[in-house]
């Protein structure tokens, strides 16, 4: 059993970082619900159950999150065996993920593996420990 994923927030190459600008726009108190979320999602991983994650389609999960009242998602993806990529947030005022955000995540996943490669990430991830 897998003892805890590495999360990593998706970039692009403007260096934008979309899932911590939204997270810092929030308040402190749902910025600590977030992270805590995240944390959740960090040690669990691809067995965090439904209803706080689902796989939306083509390897696309999110988080669901409830916010003082708003449906929060938090769109991401596996890699390199350990990673989860994190790759934008965004209020969800639909019954259904909007198609136009799952193709959001799917342009992003293809730019994050053609611009990085799993022997830098591991490298990172060790720099911030």
């Amino acid at each position: 059993m897998k003892s805890k994923w590495n999360i990593v927030y998706y970039e692009t190459a403007k260096k934008e970082c979309r899932v911590e600008d939204f997270i810092n726009s929030r308040s402190i108190k749902n910025r600590a619900k977030i992270l805590n979320w995240l944390e959740q999602l960090e040690a669990q991983g691809p067995n965090l159950p439904r209803p706080y994650a689902d796989l939306l389609e083509d390897g696309i999960h999110e988080l669901r999150i409830k916010l003082s009242g708003e449906q929060i998602r938090i769109i991401y993806f596996f890699c390199y065996r350990d990673f989860i990529i994190l790759t934008h947030a965004f209020r969800k005022n639909t019954d259904k993920v909007p198609n136009t955000e799952i193709e959001k995540a799917k342009i992003y996943r293809d730019d994050f593996i053609a611009r990085s490669n799993e022997n830098e990430l591991r490298s990172k991830q060790y720099e911030n420990i």
